[in-house]
């Protein structure tokens, strides 16, 4: 049964499952799946289900509620992002006035799916997929569109599959390690790119007590992830016919978590991660600043069926307002770009802003070996504003660049224990 799954998991990784996200710490989901997402977006010290083990730590899938037996989990999250955008034009001339937009409101479909195993008594193998990385806006048919936005529409999609090598090194402390593969899908209203990155985690869990937990991860940075002919990035500068390259390098991150079981139906934890935006190729050009994510998360099961979560999960926006001249140049990854242009699409087209986010959920097991659960998560309004001019060619007037962003997500997971 064991083998029959996994090849069926196997499978399943190797088809092309199209994903679009609105994460929300930068553009990252906050967790993967209803459990760890409706905590907060914690698991790095105490993770409950298989695919946010393999999120959060890899070093979890020795020690989470599945073990010693096996587990898989499938989950899926119904995004619904809510964008508004917005290009005040100051002065006299046909262009002045106040130019909004509300992007195109869809619901986007994640999915997720995971298994952990054993393979001798201390040494676990796992296999995930998910989607974990995405945003984007759809401007068209708006007062925005036509020539106002570098692009009228963006779309950034990722999907990661991670197999996982985990060991109980003694009954208190498990490492634990993944490989991360990537497909990444850019599109920047010129054709979609895609391109195959690669890169890795590792993570310890240490249980000083049988009551504390403590956990810690490292995750590098994705290597590879160019998308070739993506976008005629210096078209308005040089006049140029060419479609460019642009690589968008997911960060390295760190992260810490603490545990504290103090009654057998009750479980606290809280998380901190650190997202190295800053030195990200791409995200260093598009201006983000590195990002400390504060993740805290409550389980309380008043009986052996059910269990209710809450959390919450702050990270401060990235993206920062700045003031720009509408004739100016930007040097992106070697072409010479219109300031204004690129600012629209930095401040617009990418508007990864959100800061808190609240969640609840909860779980139910229909037996002893299959659960489900469910989740939800708000993301509070976040704006972003810069300022600067238009280019002389379309009169120089005085110009204000702004988004606005909030998010809602509704998450379900089967899972089973065999």
């Amino acid at each position: 049964m064991q083998r029959r799954t996994l090849l069926v998991l196997l499978m399943l990784t190797s088809l092309h499952i199209p994903v679009t996200a609105f994460a929300t710490n930068g553009d990252n989901l906050i967790a993967v799946g209803p459990i760890a997402r409706s905590m907060g977006g914690v698991g790095i010290a105490a993770p409950q289900d298989v695919i946010s083990a393999t999120f959060a730590n890899p070093a979890a899938i020795c020690t989470g509620p599945y073990c010693p037996s096996s587990g898989f989990d499938f989950a899926a999250t119904l995004f619904a992002p809510k964008i508004d955008g917005r290009v005040t034009i100051g002065g006299s001339g046909p262009l002045a006035g106040n130019h909004q937009s509300r992007a195109d409101e869809k619901t986007y479909l994640v999915p997720a799916f995971g298994i952990s195993t054993p393979i001798t008594p201390r040494l676990r193998m796992g296999l995930s997929a998910y989607g974990v990385t995405g945003l984007g806006v759809d401007h068209r048919n708006s007062e925005l569109s036509g020539g106002m936005l570098a692009a009228d529409s963006t779309q950034l999609m990722i999907l990661k599959v991670a197999p996982t090598l985990a060991w109980q090194v003694t009954d208190r402390v498990s490492v634990g390690g993944a490989l991360h593969m990537v497909n990444s899908q850019l599109d920047l209203n010129q054709g979609t790119s895609s391109s195959y990155g690669v890169g890795g985690q590792l993570g310890i869990i240490f249980k000083p007590t049988d009551a504390v937990s403590l956990g810690a991860t490292y995750q590098s940075e994705m290597h590879g992830t160019k998308h070739k002919s993506v976008y005629n990035l210096d078209e308005m500068t040089t006049g140029s016919k060419d479609q460019d390259d642009f690589t968008l390098q997911s960060p390295q991150t760190i992260g810490v978590g603490a545990a504290w079981k103090p009654a057998g139906n009750l479980l606290l934890e809280v998380n901190l991660k650190w997202l190295n935006w800053s030195d990200a190729k791409g995200y260093d050009v598009l201006g983000w600043n590195d990002q400390l994510v504060y993740a805290l998360g409550v389980q309380y099961s008043p009986s052996n069926s059910l269990a209710l979560r809450v959390g919450y999960n702050y990270g401060k926006n990235p993206i920062k307002g700045r003031s720009f001249n509408g004739d100016g140049i930007v040097n992106v990854q070697g072409k010479d770009v219109n300031a204004y242009g690129f600012e629209t699409l930095r401040v617009i087209g990418f508007p990864a802003i959100v800061e808190h986010h609240v969640t609840l959920g909860a779980g139910y097991n229909l037996t002893e070996s299959v659960a489900i659960n469910v989740g939800y998560m708000h993301a509070f309004q976040t704006s972003v504003k810069s300022d600067g001019t238009l280019p002389s060619a379309f009169g120089g007037n005085p110009v204000e660049l702004e988004s606005k962003l909030s998010e809602d997500a509704v998450d379900f997971s089967l899972a089973w224990r065999f």
